[in-house]
């Protein structure tokens, strides 16, 4: 440990574009302790939304420039692209370029997703420990290429952080063989009050048609592809209702074009990122998640807490989050799921009603404390094996 007693610690993480992980990582270094604990985070690019959002006591360091320091010039905007991949490149390669700018040595070093995993356990530091979180489902076949790589480098840490049960689970049962290193779940932390604040922070003009938000990467694994084809189906049978999705990604250009393709601009809206979508949530009359996989995603607990009925795919750790008819409704990911699970919301008041009376007292399942108390304590107890 450090001479000043503080314990230093490490995050690293690619970039902050308005994300699930990108809000955990905001959360942990907003309330773990100050009193304990020295934070630093490093990034590999500074770009997204929340790269501003870091608390005033985190230092941060990054590798790279992000796109919003570029020139607006498409020409000189591609050189300034080649020119951060190459130097990413050479950052990957030499770690000694990240310990130059950092000039620290950590006692802890955390890598936040698997994306980061080796940028951390290429540290020149070996005496730092290491701890890796993980949100993803490594069993799903979208990992087939690139799963043995994920493990070895698992296997590396002195401790993994699950950010679900459900992840955790799959890998024990469909990889019993794998010997990974000490692990506990931890799940996501909800800043209850700060969310119903944000929630009021403006109105929004509430139309006559039903109304579907989701907020989301567009991203094919999200499931809005499949979401897209059944909102025309559902349509075309003459139940009427509307689709609005906050967010952005590489599929915004293929979601575009296929919108127009069907002819439903007026009926499925792609809003873009958006800093604070909660008054959106709060506005619609449901919720929609339809993706193909999913760890825990923090937005179904934002939305339980903002008392909003939830449409989800029964994938990842949701089935963790959403009781089945209960506090929310689950479906299996399939055009012909989503369509019944769409036309179930619309057409029966029942079901909707019951959903809104036991999302009353949601709160109580939420113990953000408890969740920061777990992560310092893995911290202090990795630090002394």
């Amino acid at each position: 440990m450090s001479d000043n007693k503080k314990i230093k610690v490490l995050f690293r993480h690619r970039s902050m574009e308005m994300g699930g992980v990108e809000k955990v990582v905001l959360s942990m270094l907003n309330h773990l302790s100050r009193e304990k604990f020295d934070f630093t985070i490093c990034l590999n690019i500074n770009q997204g939304e929340l790269r501003n959002e870091f608390p005033k006591h985190i230092r941060k360091v990054f590798l790279t420039e992000g796109k919003e320091d570029f020139s607006k010039n498409p020409l000189i905007q591609k050189l300034q692209l080649a020119k951060r991949k190459l130097k990413l490149n050479k950052a990957e390669k030499d770690p000694r370029i990240a310990d130059k700018l950092l000039n620290e040595k950590y006692d802890v070093e955390i890598a936040t997703t698997y994306s980061i995993y080796k940028s951390v356990l290429n540290s020149t530091n070996k005496n730092s420990k290491k701890i890796a979180w993980l949100h993803s489902d490594l069993t799903l076949p979208g990992f087939d290429a690139y799963r043995e790589e994920i493990f070895n480098n698992m296997k590396q840490f002195d401790y993994i952080i699950y950010g679900s049960q459900q992840c955790k689970d799959a890998l024990d049962e469909k990889f019993p063989n794998e010997k990974f290193p000490p692990g506990k779940v931890v799940l996501n932390a909800i800043p209850i009050e700060e969310l119903k604040v944000k929630a009021k922070a403006f109105t929004l003009e509430s139309g006559d048609i039903p109304t579907f938000i989701s907020v989301g990467r567009l991203h094919f694994r999200k499931g809005y592809r499949t979401l897209l084809e059944t909102h025309k189906k559902l349509l075309d049978d003459g139940f009427i209702h509307h689709i609005d999705i906050i967010g952005d990604g590489e599929d915004y250009e293929i979601l575009s074009k296929r919108i127009e393709e069907l002819g439903v601009q007026n009926s499925f809206k792609l809003l873009g990122t958006q800093m604070n979508p909660y008054p959106y949530v709060k506005n619609a009359d449901f919720y929609i998640m339809p993706s193909e996989s999913e760890g825990w995603p923090l937005i179904i607990a934002e939305t339980l807490i903002l008392q909003k009925p939830i449409l989800a795919t029964n994938v990842g750790g949701i089935p963790e989050m959403i009781d089945h008819n209960i506090t929310g409704y689950l479906t299996e990911y399939s055009e012909e799921g989503l369509y019944n699970g769409i036309k179930e919301f619309l057409t029966n008041k029942n079901i909707v009603e019951n959903i809104q009376e036991n999302l009353k007292n949601i709160e109580d399942r939420f113990d953000n404390k408890k969740i920061f108390d777990a992560v310092e304590e893995i911290i202090e107890t990795v630090l002394k094996k």
